[in-house]
C-alpha cells in the first residue's frame, strides 16, 4: 500500500509537471495579439485610372479607424506596359498604423492585371511608414498592364 502511494504520488507531480509544461508552451506559441498602438483600419476607394504606357490614375475614398472616418484622395503612376482605363472601386484593410496620420504617404507596388468590360483586382501596396493596405474589388473598363505603380494618399 505504501508503494502504491508513492506511485500516485510521482504520477501526479509528472502530470503537474507536463500540464505546466505545455501551457508555458502554448503561450509562447501562440500568437501575439496586435496591440491598441498599430490597429487596423477599413478602407474603401474608387479609383479612375487611364493610360497609353505611361499611366495615370486619380481617386478617393475613405479610411475607417478606430471608429472615426477619415476621407483621402489618391493621386497616382505607373511605369510599364499600360494600355486603356478602368474604374474600379475596392474594399480592404490598412494594417500597422500607429497613428491615422502614418496612413498618408506614398506606396509602392508592383503588378499587372487585365480587364475586359469587367474584372476583379486585388493589390497590396506599402509606404514608407510600413502601412500595408490589401485591397479588391471589381473594376469595370478596358485594360491591359504590367507596371510598376506609385500612389501618393493625401488625407482631406
Amino acid at each position: 500500500m505504501p508503494q502504491n502511494l508513492e506511485w500516485r504520488s510521482a504520477v501526479r507531480r509528472r502530470a503537474f509537471r507536463l500540464i505546466a509544461v505545455l501551457l508555458l508552451a502554448i503561450g509562447l506559441a501562440a500568437p501575439a495579439t496586435p496591440s491598441f498602438a498599430q490597429a487596423a483600419g477599413h478602407v474603401r476607394v474608387k479609383i479612375v485610372k487611364a493610360g497609353l504606357l505611361v499611366g495615370g490614375g486619380v481617386g478617393r475614398g475613405v479610411l475607417t479607424y478606430r471608429g472615426k472616418t477619415y476621407p483621402f484622395k489618391i493621386t497616382g503612376l505607373s511605369l510599364g506596359i499600360t494600355a486603356g482605363a478602368t474604374v474600379g472601386r475596392f474594399d480592404g484593410w490598412a494594417s500597422d498604423i500607429s497613428d491615422v496620420s502614418d496612413f498618408a504617404g506614398t506606396y509602392s507596388s508592383v503588378g499587372g492585371g487585365f480587364a475586359l468590360v469587367g474584372g476583379v483586382n486585388g493589390v497590396q501596396l506599402r509606404n514608407e511608414k510600413g502601412v500595408t493596405i490589401v485591397l479588391q474589388g471589381p473594376k469595370a473598363g478596358l485594360e491591359l498592364a504590367a507596371n510598376i505603380s506609385e500612389i501618393t494618399i493625401s488625407l482631406r
